[in-house]
């Protein structure tokens, strides 16, 4: 286990739980990739770097080597210009012009544990017996240009990340033009290439498709990491399927602008990589200067996708979410949003508190319109100071009154944005992102503060810390509403314009890292229009997400199950909302919305005060069941058995470590006629186990239930939903 290195053979050999990646230094220093996959107890070189003779157009990079060509070489970090006509890991432009460089391995030292990466969100480690870190250094003697390139094992996940920094140790400066973090070459192209793609309201669908010639890509220009495209894919044998075939996956550890590709050549090998998008990207290396890339989580399953998606919940979970409610169950919550929008008192507010106290609620949140003259969208954003038209007694006393409810207090934050309209706009317009002599384009008539600028992050950080510290409060939900437009920073030279997305990202960071440290009680979830920045990056700050903006039960079945391909449970926000739904206008049963909902961070976003004592007697149930199910929803391990993107039915589940307790979710859209019998097999479960099922007099051997599976009984009508319940006996 861990991370070897053979002298004579140059060969590293990377084992991380069940996995083992290789590579070599090829002859002039060249770092090749050998290998990716099922563990091997040892490597065979001349097996795993086969080479062949190209025809003329094939350029060799050694004259008395025929079979050296970088353009068929594979490799870990490449570039473009020396042989390799593939796309490259990087680009650096020289002061004469131009852009080749030739980096070759230089040194390498391997330690213990995984090093944090510095201003960038990333995974890590509790004990330095957790993992192992290679650091493989490359220079071009030329340029004085190294790269480090950083690989970490762990021990008990089949996971490598991956990061690169880059020093300009030469005596003139360099601009970095593309700095991926990492890059890796197939040596066929038999694979399915799978994505996440979607748009504001229908998050993270799945996509999946074979592998064609040439290039295929996702990226983001928005300058989140977006609602249109994760900032993840993943190759999948042909055969694989959810619980068999290999699968490899990669994420990257960020929130800004990316670009993740698979490109297919001419030789039909396959070479995949992903870090911050080049598009309308550039960074200046002064002498000295360095620069640091995201870290790209690589996962290697041999047992489908979804012992992928397992690996990347539990490394996610435990690895890379922080603080003191990384482990905590989460709150049942509601949130006044689509109860009141902006047109709330105290008393209003402390009236749905009172039944959501009733019906055993455990957190008030308090959205937009607290603060500043806020009364509709179109002003106030930055003047952080309570609305006292609406709150004439502060936000202290609205909190204190929540409080002796016998509920938590939460509140809303956009802190990343402006409106034209209020008072820090006007006393400085240059402080968002702007162009000279362009007029800055308005979304949702707000401007995106510039937080390139140390200024800039300073004001949020004082303002935002006045606020949580005037009052008792547990929770933020902290959103962004727009994209970026007109990209450019007034503090910034000629040269350095093409930083300020990424420069933008690293003022985020600092200012959420500052924030969640000064304040480690209260819960945050991060927001953008919904699942707009669900990413691991944030979750690095914030533990959970707002999955979407759509509450509709039915559309969330395909957005929760399409962010379950990474994301953990416990790291989705999803609520109940009344219907017809705000959204799609959909009539939904309160038993499924609250089924839907249940598979994540339970809360309702409506008017408790307008349900009817019916209503209030079912929303009882089931905020008492989920309070008794939480802990295994939002800790256990998730397995996916009806696909809702291929029919009419979704089902998941959620065991826990020691087998002994399970949920199980099964969910039925539209009613069909003289339907067939239908059982469902679950997954997860100890064969040699017997379990007794809520709702059912028998007990199943665990055997049974995965092979045989459940009967699903007779439901009637549209949009059906049904709860069980597994413990063992």
């Amino acid at each position: 286990m861990g991370i070897s290195y053979n002298e004579v053979t140059r060969v590293f050999h990377l084992q991380a739980g069940n996995t083992s990646y290789v590579m070599q230094v090829y002859k002039d220093g060249y770092l090749s990739h050998l290998y990716w996959g099922r563990k091997i107890k040892k490597v065979n070189v001349q097996e795993l770097l086969a080479g062949i003779a190209r025809g003329s157009f094939s350029t060799n990079s050694d004259a008395n080597d025929i079979v050296l060509t970088l353009d068929t070489l594979p490799q870990e970090y490449p570039a473009y210009g020396n042989t390799d006509f593939r796309t490259p890991a990087y680009s650096v432009q020289l002061e004469n012009g131009t852009t080749i460089t030739d980096l070759r391995y230089k040194s390498h030292r391997i330690i213990k544990g995984k090093p944090a990466l510095k201003t960038l969100p990333a995974t890590y480690v509790e004990s330095d017996a957790e993992a192992e870190t290679l650091e493989i250094v490359l220079t071009d003697s030329l340029l004085g240009l190294k790269a480090v390139l950083s690989y970490t094992a762990y021990n008990n996940y089949d996971v490598i990340t991956r990061n690169v920094r880059f020093i300009n140790e030469g005596n003139t400066n360099l601009k970095l033009l593309r700095a991926l973090s990492m890059s890796v070459d197939f040596n066929n192209k038999d694979y399915d290439f799978v994505h996440l793609y979607g748009s504001w309201q229908k998050e993270r669908s799945i996509e999946r498709r074979p592998l064609l010639n040439g290039n295929q890509s996702i990226e983001s220009r928005k300058g989140a990491s977006g609602h249109q495209h994760n900032p993840f894919i993943a190759l999948l044998s042909k055969n694989a399927t959810e619980d068999q075939g290999e699968v490899y996956g990669f994420s990257l550890v960020y929130s800004g602008n990316f670009l993740a590709q698979a490109e297919v050549d001419q030789d039909e090998t396959t070479r995949v990589s992903i870090g911050i998008n080049p598009f309308d990207f550039s960074w200046l290396l002064k002498q000295g200067e360095s620069f640091q890339t995201p870290e790209a989580v690589m996962v290697y399953s041999s047992n489908g996708l979804g012992d992928m998606s397992r690996t990347y919940h539990k490394l996610y979970r435990t690895r890379l979410c922080r603080g003191e409610f990384r482990d905590k169950t989460r709150p049942v919550l509601v949130n006044n949003w689509e109860a009141t929008y902006f047109d709330f008192n105290a008393e209003k507010i402390e009236n749905i508190a009172k039944v959501g106290k009733e019906l055993g609620i455990e957190l008030f949140v308090l959205d937009d319109g607290w603060f500043g003259k806020r009364d509709n969208d179109d002003c106030s954003l930055g003047d952080w100071v309570v609305n006292t038209k609406k709150l004439p007694k502060g936000l202290d006393n609205l909190a204190n009154r929540i409080n002796e409810l016998g509920l938590q207090f939460g509140l809303w934050f956009e802190p990343e944005m402006v409106s034209p309209n209020s008072d820090l706009y006007r006393a400085h317009p240059d402080w968002c992102l702007h162009v000279p002599n362009r007029t800055p384009s308005e979304s949702r008539n707000q401007l995106i503060l510039d937080l390139s600028r140390e200024d800039v992050c300073t004001y949020i950080i004082k303002a935002v810390s006045n606020v949580l510290s005037s009052a008792n409060i547990s929770y933020v939900k902290w959103d962004m509403n727009r994209n970026m437009t007109e990209i450019g920073s007034e503090c910034l030279p000629v040269e350095r314009q093409k930083e300020t997305a990424h420069r933008y990202m690293l003022g985020l960071y600092r200012i959420m890292d500052e924030i969640t440290s000064s304040f480690p009680n209260i819960l945050f979830e991060s927001c953008s229009g919904g699942g707009g920045r669900f990413d691991p990056g944030m979750l690095f700050y914030m533990p959970q997400t707002w999955t979407s903006d759509n509450t509709d039960a039915v559309d969330r079945l395909k957005i929760q199950y399409g962010t379950s391909i990474v994301y953990p449970i416990s790291t989705m926000g999803s609520h109940v909302s009344a219907v017809p739904n705000h959204q799609v206008h959909r009539n939904t049963s309160l038993k499924m919305r609250g089924d839907v909902a249940m598979s994540g961070n339970f809360g309702y976003e409506l008017d408790l005060t307008k349900f009817s004592d019916e209503e209030k007697g079912e929303v009882k149930v089931q905020v008492a069941q989920y309070k008794e199910l939480r802990e295994i929803i939002q800790f256990g391990e998730m397995y996916r058995l009806l696909n809702p993107f291929e029919g009419n039915e979704t089902a998941w589940m959620f065991v826990t470590e020691d087998k002994t307790q399970a949920v199980v979710a099964y969910f039925r859209v539209l009613a069909l006629a003289n339907a067939p019998i239908r059982r469902i097999k679950l997954k997860g479960l100890d064969p040699n186990k017997e379990y007794s099922v809520f709702g059912k007099d028998d007990t199943y051997g665990g055997d049974e239930l995965m092979y045989v599976g459940l009967t699903i009984t007779d439901l009637e009508g549209d949009y059906q939903s049904i709860i069980w319940i597994l413990k063992s006996k």
